[in-house]
């Protein structure tokens, strides 16, 4: 299935890692040596879905990469189990790929995590951490008693049913429940076409890796720029999950936006100003300079 496109996200490009298969990646160079910005996309989206309203305000300022992460539209698939783990080393690979010695990570959601340990897992390819609508764990948010049982014993046998679905069954599925959430056709065409490529599987996985993640016993170890991106209307992960984090991490800035969950698309303007904020309080105090691998 092509690619639809729209206004404000670069079209992308298939991106190899060795090793590992390859991913979809939106890039926008930004001003002669900028510094790199990494964006880390949440559960159920793509690096176009969850970033495409900020992307150009950014790249005004930053270079900027997103990428699809696995088992997320045309990010990497693999039959192993999903881990967050892995995403961070796609992440890590990307970089060495495209040539960034050290970028700033950006995670939204699920990206949190994803951001989080790349740091933990490739410390010296991480520049400073943004981390918006996340937590530094996923247990015991209000009314996830029953979730915390229920999740890890029921997503491997929902993520084998789901890809013993046929796509085009899948596509039928997903194109009826479009249809009855986004009204315009352009718009509709575009998400369907971000996400026909979703491993579903890989997705419920990703349910049970983000439910299991905790980085508390480390998270007060980073020792590079953070800011956190507070959505104080957030009923997915609580404001208060997110200032805990924020106090994990020694000389982190806060930087509200009053949005819920999906702040990034539905009030993108309200974002975009807290995530640029965000980004010079982390760029303004790391070494961003944009040196290629292999350079003294």
């Amino acid at each position: 299935m092509n690619k639809a496109t729209r206004a404000g996200v670069p079209t992308g490009r298939s991106v190899s890692l060795p090793g590992r298969g390859s991913t979809w990646v939106c890039e926008a160079p930004g001003p002669p040596g900028a510094p790199a910005l990494l964006l880390l996309h949440g559960l159920g989206a793509t690096a176009a879905l969850n970033w495409h309203a900020v992307l150009d305000g950014l790249s005004r300022r930053y270079r900027v990469v997103a990428l699809d992460q696995r088992g997320h539209g045309r990010g990497v698939h693999s039959r192993r189990r999903f881990r967050l783990a892995d995403c961070a080393d796609d992440a890590a690979a990307l970089l060495d790929r495209l040539g960034i010695d050290r970028a700033v990570a950006v995670g939204y959601s699920m990206g949190g995590p994803i951001a989080q340990l790349l740091w933990y897992r490739h410390r010296s390819r991480v520049a400073g951490l943004v981390l918006c609508a996340t937590s530094r764990n996923f247990r015991g948010r209000p009314r996830s008693g029953l979730t915390d049982v229920v999740v890890p014993a029921v997503v491997p046998g929902l993520a084998l049913g789901a890809r013993l679905v046929p796509a085009p069954v899948r596509r039928r599925l997903m194109a009826g429940w479009l249809s009855r959430r986004i009204a315009n056709p352009e718009a509709r065409a575009w998400v369907s076409s971000e996400i026909a490529e979703h491993d579903p599987g890989a997705i419920l996985q990703a349910t049970r890796a983000i439910h299991e993640f905790s980085s508390r016993e480390w998270i007060s170890s980073v020792d590079v720029p953070a800011a956190v991106v507070v959505t104080e209307r957030d009923t997915l992960v609580s404001p208060e999950a997110q200032r805990k984090l924020a106090d994990s991490i020694p000389g982190t800035t806060v930087h509200s936006v009053d949005g819920d969950h999906a702040a990034c698309v539905y009030r993108p303007r309200e974002f975009l100003a807290a995530l640029l904020e965000a980004c010079e309080s982390v760029t303004s105090r790391a070494l961003v300079a944009p040196r290629r691998v292999g350079e003294p």
